[in-house]
């Protein structure tokens, strides 16, 4: 029988016996994602962000949004009477990173989209003490600039690379699709609620002559937690 004098002795072989368990342990729990068809169960209404809801992603994770605010609502009875349902898994299924963050400076946003008007986040984000007054967050008026956008239909290839399920026509609709729901007068602006369901179709900054970074920010936060319909969830209920 191994004795565990010998290991408690010996350093270097203790380093390799702790390695050897680590590696196995990690393979035993890591291996199964690679064949297994589907480790996240899928629920009805999530889809893929839009083109501009995509770059309104970028920009906030650019920005740092989710050092300050967590984007995971836990399943604790406080948390779900202040932010609403508890976040399902397959809400961030298609984030690359996601945005679940670690700490709250700022309330979690999983929930905030329809919670507020674009003209609300606008001015928050401009200046947030104009709106809350005890805000410590800084302002990002910068974000009035124009939309950098030359890249976006390669950007939703990559996306799909990694198992985001764009079709080959919203891959070539992408830089069309992006202006369109900025801009609710433009031809594009039916296609791109069809292709995209419950997209917001809307001049976000309220300029619709220009597409700006600002655009992009508030489209993807008017869309957080408006997919899934909760209407048929009695969160309270699950947590008894």
């Amino acid at each position: 029988m191994f004795s565990h004098k010998i290991l408690e002795r010996n350093s270097s072989l203790l380093l390799v016996v702790s390695l050897l368990v680590v590696s196995v342990g990690g393979i035993v729990e890591i291996a199964p994602l690679f064949y297994l068809e589907n480790t996240i169960e899928k629920v009805k209404g999530v889809r893929p962000y839009s083109p501009l809801e995509l770059m309104g992603y970028n920009i906030y994770k650019r920005e740092g949004c989710n050092l300050c605010h967590s984007q995971m609502i836990r399943p604790f009875r406080d948390e779900v009477e202040r932010y609403g349902h508890y976040s399902l898994a397959a809400e961030s299924m298609y984030d690359h990173p996601f945005m679940w963050g670690s700490k709250r400076t700022g309330p979690d946003l999983a929930r905030v989209g329809g919670r507020y008007s674009d003209e609300w986040h606008r001015e928050h984000l401009i200046k947030p003490t104009n709106l809350v007054p005890e805000s410590i967050m800084p302002g990002y008026p910068f974000l009035m600039k124009p939309l950098k956008v030359h890249d976006i239909a390669a950007h939703l290839k990559a996306n799909k690379l990694v198992g985001v399920p764009y079709t080959d026509e919203q891959i070539k609709n992408a830089k069309t699709d992006l202006y369109a729901q900025a801009d609710p007068e433009s031809d594009g602006a039916e296609d791109v609620a069809a292709r995209y369901p419950k997209a917001q179709v809307r001049a976000f900054d309220g300029d619709p002559e220009t597409l700006t970074e600002m655009d992009a920010v508030i489209a993807y936060l008017q869309v957080l937690g408006t997919m899934v319909d909760f209407s048929t969830y009695d969160a309270k209920a699950n947590l008894r």
